[in-house]
């Protein structure tokens, strides 16, 4: 499912596998979003080769962008997770854990993502314009995809396809090609924060991972039969259900 949603709509999709992982699996959810990390990050290497091949993936850009990210996401699955203490906050009979607070905070990820799939509202810029980079700006969004990259195991493509844009003045097919470029070195180099804090079932996640890329080629294919302007939508609607459902069943414990 993670994967044929990813073939059929690319960016957005990876919002899936933590809610998979947790609801389905019923893994940790600090688990849950270190192994999302490694499927989402090896999907969209998937992705971003295919998008090499056709010479639309912008490598400086791609590194600059993700020089501070996957620094970010680095240090956020390695030291700022292990970090938070189990229980953040109680009121009366009702315990904030760990496991709540990243919970809530990948719905308010998702809720955010399923906007920008509804309205696409993705800038777009004519082409010719030359490439120009905001060296400031791009530092600072970057530190922060990191965090939220690291903190949700979501790629962050609705967030850095706008950035791309508007930042380094990418057309917006260049930018979908290049951000999965970013999303894959963010999402492998922060998941090797997680080698060394969590214990990984290396078969099980390597067999999901496997499953998934063979859904990325499923899905590609049924794009050419499906509108995917008209199926992000509808996913963006299943996604913001999804982000109301997760906090609705987080606090209702």
């Amino acid at each position: 499912m993670v994967g044929v949603v990813l073939g059929l709509i690319g960016g957005g999709g990876s919002i899936l596998t933590v809610p998979v992982l947790v609801y389905l699996f019923s893994l940790n959810p600090i688990v849950a979003t270190g192994y999302s990390l490694f499927v989402v990050g090896t999907s969209a290497l998937v992705g971003a080769i295919r998008n090499m091949k056709k010479k639309l993936v912008d490598f400086k850009t791609a590194f600059i962008f993700a020089t501070p990210a996957f620094i970010a996401v680095f240090l956020t699955r390695r030291f700022i997770i292990p970090a938070i203490p189990e229980n953040l906050y109680s009121f009366g009979h009702f315990i904030l854990t760990k496991n709540i607070a990243i919970m809530v905070f990948f719905a308010i990820v998702m809720l955010a993502a399923s906007i920008t799939m509804i309205t696409n509202k993705n800038p777009e810029l004519e082409h010719g314009v030359k490439v120009s980079y905001n060296y400031p700006l791009i530092i600072l969004q970057g530190i922060f995809l990191g965090f939220v990259t690291g903190a949700v195991g979501a790629g962050g493509g609705f967030l850095i396809i706008p950035a791309l844009v508007i930042l380094a003045k990418l057309p917006m097919k260049k930018a979908v090609a290049t951000s999965l470029l970013i999303i894959a070195i963010n999402s492998l180099i922060g998941f090797t924060g997680d080698i060394a804090t969590l214990n990984i079932d290396w078969t099980f996640l390597l067999l999901f991972t496997a499953i998934s890329i063979v859904g990325i080629f499923i899905g590609i294919r049924l794009n050419t039969f499906i509108d995917g302007k008209k199926l992000k939508k509808g996913f963006g609607w299943f996604v913001l259900l999804m982000g109301i459902y997760i906090i609705y069943k987080e606090f209702s414990y």
